[in-house]
């Protein structure tokens, strides 16, 4: 599928950022529909089935959090990528975005160049832009098997299937593997860009990693403190040593 095929759903009570967004993101060729309210954001993703969500925070009546939850308990929607929107820049605001479902969260004020880099980003990452072409269809190390195509990890005799996000941190860690990745790196790599106080975003997602790749006292996922996060991908049992 073309970038100008992929169609993009932007959901905010702001008429001017809405505006913004969507004529913005159709000059750049994208299929955009609009919603001014969460609870008909949700109706036009379950019926239309956009590539991209794009969600505001605070809305009147049903708030993106909650919004973001139930568009990851519904199958229809549960795998579209959303991107957070919001003028909420704490770093506790950040958590909770990203625990709610969230897979990228920038905050506003923003720049547009910046907003589509995100969007790209999480568009590839999805699958709707064709992945590059140097990462080989399965990566094995240790107890842990890469499945590029499904998107799935084969971990001793278990299969799991991850989120593109989830992924393509592993991935990322994969090819430095027995090496210490920088959170900056793991930004850059992953969500197309490295500012360096925006390490909340890598903490969350590497908690979600481990929670569905640890098995028993076995971990796969070494925090190095001060530098960032190693893969042990022959796994080790967590110690005063080798905490994480």
């Amino acid at each position: 599928m073309s970038e100008k095929q992929l169609k993009i759903l932007a959901i905010d009570d702001d008429p001017a950022i809405l505006e913004l967004v969507t004529s913005n993101l159709e000059i750049q060729g994208y299929l955009v529909d609009a919603a001014d309210n969460a609870v008909d954001g949700i109706a036009k993703a379950v019926q239309n089935q956009p590539n991209l969500i794009i969600l505001d925070l605070m809305m009147p009546g049903l708030d993106g959090f909650t919004a973001c939850q139930r568009l990851r308990q519904n199958d229809k929607t549960k795998d579209i990528p959303v991107l957070m929107l919001t003028a909420l820049s704490r770093t506790e605001d950040k958590v909770t975005g990203f625990d709610s479902g969230a897979d990228d969260y920038l905050t506003k004020p923003f720049e547009l160049a910046e907003l589509f880099v995100r969007v790209k980003a999480l568009l590839r990452r999805a699958g709707s832009i064709s992945l590059s072409e140097s990462i080989p269809e399965i990566l094995h190390s240790g107890d842990i098997t890469l499945m590029p195509e499904s998107r799935e990890i084969k971990i001793v005799d278990r299969i799991v299937r991850l989120t593109p996000i989830e992924f393509e941190v592993l991935h990322c860690l994969m090819q430095s593997h027995g090496q210490t990745v920088s959170p900056g790196t793991l930004l850059k790599e992953v969500w197309g860009y490295s500012p360096e106080d925006d390490v909340d975003t890598i903490r969350v997602h590497i908690r979600h990693l481990r929670s569905r790749i640890e098995i028993g006292d076995k971990r796969y996922i070494k925090t190095v403190y001060g530098g960032g996060y190693q893969l042990i991908a022959e796994g080790f049992v967590k110690s005063g040593a080798m905490a994480d």
